[in-house]
């Protein structure tokens, strides 16, 4: 069984070490709780990546490989507004929305068994981004939402709204969301890891057992 993780740099662990990175976990959970499943964990995320540059690698990455769970992880990018874009966003939210779309149907017409969809942690980032009114926090919530309308319309997905999970996580242990992110107040602290790992593991787990029964 292959389990391919497609996103950015959240799920390809950036500043972190390997073997505390979510995705890594996951992959060594896996080989300790399924013993004798013959399961590969591969990760085809790339840092900076957004779903437009997504679409372009998934032919090669995805298309070509015989992936049975895919783990579609993206927005943290195509929401950010760079100066040189003049005001508009890495990836507008219509187009977003149409490549997280985009990239499911063709996960299933490759007869991908189960497709994984998440939102992203919540980020403190307050500044006013560059010739824009919003704050990248704010944009980041609003690509959340769009993720979260897909996985309502779609039940042929899983879902995985981490971003609420994040939330909670702070209510409940009374920290702030930089709690689970590095300084930059975008990528994962080893804390963020973790609440990553014990959100999408069971999930990830029951997937394949669906699969394997």
């Amino acid at each position: 069984m292959n389990i391919y993780f497609f996103g950015d740099s959240i799920s390809f662990g950036q500043y972190i070490s390997v073997d505390h990175t979510w995705v890594t976990k996951i992959a060594m959970s896996l080989h300790k709780e399924f013993v004798g499943e013959n399961i590969t964990a591969i990760n085809a995320s790339v840092n900076g990546y957004t779903t437009r540059m997504a679409l372009e690698r998934m032919p090669y990455d995805i298309q070509s490989n015989q992936v049975d769970i895919l783990v579609i992880g993206f927005g943290m990018n195509d929401c950010n507004y760079w100066k040189t874009d003049n005001g508009v966003p890495r990836v507008s939210p219509m187009a977003f929305e149409a490549n997280i779309k985009e990239i499911i149907c063709r996960a299933f017409q490759f007869h991908i068994k189960k497709v994984i969809l998440r939102t992203n942690h919540p980020s403190p980032r307050q500044d006013i981004m560059t010739n824009t009114n919003i704050t990248y926090s704010q944009s980041n919530e609003y690509y959340n939402s769009i993720i979260r309308k897909i996985a309502e319309e779609d039940n042929s997905i899983v879902f995985a709204d981490i971003e609420r999970v994040c939330i909670d996580y702070c209510k409940n242990q009374n920290c702030s969301i930089n709690e689970i992110v590095m300084p930059d107040n975008i990528h994962l602290s080893s804390t963020g890891h973790e609440v990553y790992y014990n959100t999408m593991y069971p999930i990830i787990k029951k997937c394949v057992k669906e699969i394997i029964k």
